[in-house]
Formats: C-alpha cells, sequence, structure tokens
C-alpha cells in the first residue's frame, strides 16, 4: 500500500484482432522476454484452435472460461497478537480478472510437453476445459476458495 496517493492504474489498449481488453491483458501474461509480436500469434492460435475443435465464437469461450476460474474469497495473513492468520476476505474485480489470467497461463505451461507441441495447443486445452468446469486452473479456484471456508473461523479478525 503506497504512502503517498493512490496507485494510477493504467490503461491497457484493447488487442488489434479482437478489439478485447481481456485479450490484450492475457497477451501481456503470456509474454516471455517483450516478445509481444510473438506471444500474440501464440495466443491467436489458440483462439483459432478453439474455433476449429468447438465450431463457436473464441472470445465467448474465453469470456466463460475466465467467469469459471474468477474466485470469489481468497485468504490474506495478518498478524494479530504475534501470530499470524490467514483471513478470508472476498476478491475484488480487477483482482478476479488478474488472478484468472495469471492461473490460466501457469497451468497451460504446465501442460505436459509431450502431449501438447506449443503453447497455442496448451493454452486452447487449458481454455476449452475451464470453459466446461474442469481442468486444473479450476482446481486452483477451488483450492484457494477451500482455504478461505476453512479459515473463516479467523474472519473476525477482518477489519
Amino acid at each position: 500500500m503506497p504512502r503517498r496517493g493512490s496507485v494510477k492504474l493504467r490503461k491497457i489498449n484493447p488487442d488489434p484482432v479482437y478489439k478485447n481488453r481481456l485479450v490484450a491483458r492475457l497477451v501481456n501474461r503470456a509474454m516471455h522476454n517483450g516478445k509481444k509480436s510473438i506471444t500474440q500469434k501464440e495466443v491467436y492460435g489458440a483462439f483459432k484452435i478453439i474455433k476449429e475443435k468447438l465450431k463457436d465464437d473464441p472470445i465467448k469461450i474465453f469470456s466463460k472460461a475466465l467467469d469459471n476460474i474468477k474466485p470469489s474469497m481468497e485468504v490474506r495473513p495478518r498478524r494479530v497478537g504475534g501470530a499470524a492468520y490467514q483471513i478470508p476476505i472476498p476478491v475484488r474485480g480487477g483482482r478476479k480478472e488478474s488472478l484468472a489470467i495469471r492461473w490460466l497461463v501457469q497451468e497451460a505451461r504446465k501442460r505436459p510437453n509431450s502431449e501438447y507441441h506449443t503453447f497455442s495447443e496448451k493454452l486452447a486445452a487449458e481454455l476449452i476445459d475451464a470453459a466446461n468446469g474442469e481442468g486444473l486452473t479450476i482446481k486452483k479456484r477451488q483450492d484457494v476458495e477451500r482455504i478461505a471456508e476453512a479459515n473463516r473461523a479467523f474472519a473476525h479478525f477482518r477489519w
């Protein structure tokens, strides 16, 4: 938390193909070493794979997957009387999207190279799984929410 004023949110321009800010955030999160054009090709390739497999709009699948991944509760540590408690708190809007996109990219990268050859294939598979309510990103969200539920006894420390 900054001592001087609040942090100004940077405005992210929508991506050139789909004119969608969330796709631009996905591209920025998946980018390696500042190579944006390569990452854009990979993300658009994943959307093309989704379109071929499901015969549906990839943006619709992407937004459905993000809605399924977004967590509603998380835990934050708070020191009370020398002990650190995990306090469950609701996740605010911008952070929900950030966590969902971050988890999506992380879990897509973890997929085995023996099964999927390119990042496009991995990302497409993860998006399809998340849109169907399964896959590693959904498990991650459930784990975070389960931990928050388990620590509900410490909710009174939230102030």
